[in-house]
């Protein structure tokens, strides 16, 4: 499934020495890695291994006591989640957090906010520039919508619709911020083996297309083996491997923290 020949760039965004705690837990120590252009990285590890608090970090729902994290250049030891957003960051999330009683084209159009620049009088009159503005947005959502193939729900409101769609929504709805990273938190969680596929190629087909970078946070290990290019395992808070699949797959520290073996 992976895409073939796929150039990977320079370095994007680099996570240097991040500890996390609270209280005290420590959610993560002294985790360093590096996500490049246009790859597809993969962060694994067991239940309670700190993943979803190392995306926290990237996009500035959690600030690490200690580390830095730079992105585009630029280092940084706090952002805030609209700095990350305006910055090129797009997040999903484990638990779906879409508007359950509004269609799916609005709520995609929910992405597009930090790109509209008419001012409030303006939109208040609607007609002329924030009219044309809303026009233009609304186009660019049409086409995620037709790229992921939700043209049928796309007045539905999102509270009915099954949860594999829901999720491919909320996929939608991160794209529409036009990411140059996108994070996605367990994007296959709950799905059945058709819905994985769909996503999964969805997914590759982001990354191939569009050139946009990706982070991501699964479970599945065959899905993590078929799309990432390099993978990330973190185990009680710590990095324990860093590599491609095929390394990673056979990597004695990886296969004992999936067996549960002693610490």
């Amino acid at each position: 499934m992976s895409v073939p020949d796929k150039k990977i760039g320079d370095v994007l965004l680099k996570v240097e020495n991040i500890s996390l705690s609270f209280g005290g837990v420590k959610a993560l120590t002294d985790i360093s890695f590096e996500i490049r252009e246009q790859e597809v990285l993969a962060i694994i590890g067991p239940n309670g291994a700190g993943k979803s608090s190392m995306l926290n970090c990237i996009n500035g729902f959690y600030h690490p006591q200690q580390g830095t994290i730079t992105y585009r250049g630029e280092k940084r030891k706090q952002m805030r989640p609209h700095q990350a957003a305006t910055q090129g960051i797009a997040r999903t999330f484990q638990n779906i957090a879409l508007f359950k009683g509004m269609s799916t084209l609005d709520n995609i159009m929910t992405g597009r906010l930090l790109k509209m620049k008419a001012g409030l009088f303006t939109s208040a009159i609607y007609k002329g520039p924030a009219e044309r503005e809303q026009i233009e947005h609304r186009e660019f959502c049409e086409r995620i919508i037709d790229f992921l193939e939700i043209e049928a729900i796309r007045k539905v409101p999102v509270g009915r619709l099954p949860y594999g769609l829901q999720k491919r929504v909320e996929l939608a709805r991160a794209l529409a911020a036009e990411p140059t990273l996108l994070l996605l938190d367990e994007p296959m969680a709950g799905m059945n083996l058709e819905e994985k596929q769909d996503m999964c190629r969805f997914i590759l087909d982001v990354n191939d297309e569009f050139g946009t970078t990706i982070c991501l946070i699964e479970h599945d290990m065959g899905v993590v083996m078929d799309i990432s290019d390099r993978v990330v395992v973190l185990d009680y808070g710590r990095k324990i491997c860093d590599g491609v699949p095929e390394d990673v797959k056979n990597n004695q520290a990886v296969i004992d923290a999936y067996l549960g073996v002693q610490h």
